[in-house]
């Protein structure tokens, strides 16, 4: 019975993939097919691959209301280390928001269960809802995660575009420089492929706290990093990621027209800046660059934040049919009519 459905899934993934990668839905398609995969495994007879995956079906329903918890625990610790070592800013903060965030929404959610019909509809209103946002997460981060590490095939790439952030007076901060070395060991793969070297567009332009445009200092960067600097092509203009986008693909089409190019950001930041290009319709692929440990829970949540709003009338949607599924029941249990025995 499940394997239908598993199947079903699984091919839609495949299939989407090969279209083009930068969909959601991949994600999607992939976490239904595993789900229904292993229930499809727990509820047959294949010896021992059953017991292992009814195993894992009771283990999800025990374990699953402590690993909330733990998850809440663990993102309050997240966040106390990302206020240690980075900038105290808002963006910083959402690991810890959403951690503590996570316990109170516990706390008010098992009392309002107590407290009567009304209340206790609302609080499972609040549970799918979460359900659904988590899940939605867990497909995001997932797929996010595999497509940011996807190789890059053998052709030729005949530009390299690197999306800016923060210089600090001048200088090329860690997480920038993953980006760029990044960018170079490509550029340089390309060199020793047999391909004309492509052009290096870093991207970005000068923020009110910068004491030049980021492209300017990544550009420098890279030819202090022995690139030759006929091949750095600064573009100094870009303030957000949708810009860093269009005002590379311009610059490459002035200089390449038609050419390849490929997107290199931070490995959490690669799905979004490429369900942005395909938005956009520029024929690019993200790749991602290592971040440190400590800095991916925070960033995954802004990124699936950013992700959310862009999609916000789907998402509405979706918790408005949730909102009118547990509140018809609600009503239809505390009618006369409702729930009769004959």
């Amino acid at each position: 019975m499940f394997w239908v459905p598993a199947a079903a899934f699984a091919i839609a993934a495949i299939w989407s993939w090969r279209v083009d990668p930068r969909q959601l839905r991949i994600g999607v398609f992939a976490v239904f097919a595993a789900g229904f995969g292993v229930l499809a495994l727990a509820s047959s007879d294949v010896g021992i691959a059953s017991e292992v995956a009814a195993a894992l079906v009771l283990a999800a329903v025990l374990v699953l209301p402590v690993a909330v918890v733990a998850a809440a625990l663990f993102l309050i610790v997240n966040g106390l280390i990302m206020v240690r070592k980075e900038r105290l800013t808002l963006g910083n903060l959402v690991s810890l928001v959403t951690g503590v965030g996570m316990l109170v929404l516990i706390g008010v959610t098992l009392a309002m269960i107590s407290l009567g019909s009304i209340t206790a509809a609302l609080a499972i209103l609040i549970i799918l809802v979460v359900g659904y946002l988590a899940f939605v997460f867990v497909c995001f981060a997932a797929y996010s995660f595999i497509y940011s590490r996807r190789s890059l095939r053998s052709k030729q790439i005949d530009a390299i575009a690197v999306l800016g952030s923060r210089v600090v007076n001048g200088r090329v901060p860690p997480l920038l420089a993953a980006r760029l070395a990044r960018a170079e060991q490509i550029y340089r793969a390309q060199l020793g492929a047999g391909h004309p070297a492509p052009l290096l567009v870093p991207s970005g332009g000068q923020g009110s706290d910068e004491s030049e445009p980021e492209g300017a200092a990544m550009g420098n960067y890279l030819v202090a990093h022995g690139v030759p600097s006929t091949d750095v092509v600064p573009e100094t203009a870009a303030a957000t990621t949708e810009q860093n986008l269009i005002f590379s693909r311009r610059l490459v089409d002035e200089l390449r027209p038609g050419g390849t190019m490929v997107v290199v950001t931070n490995d959490y930041h690669a799905f979004r800046t490429a369900l942005q290009a395909r938005r956009l319709r520029i024929d690019t692929h993200a790749v991602g660059a290592p971040t440190a440990r400590y800095f991916l829970p925070s960033a995954y949540l802004r990124e699936f934040v950013a992700v959310l709003r862009q999609n916000w009338l789907l998402h509405a949607v979706v918790i408005a049919a949730l909102a009118l599924g547990v509140f018809g029941l609600l009503i239809i249990s505390l009618s006369p009519l409702g729930f009769q025995p004959n």
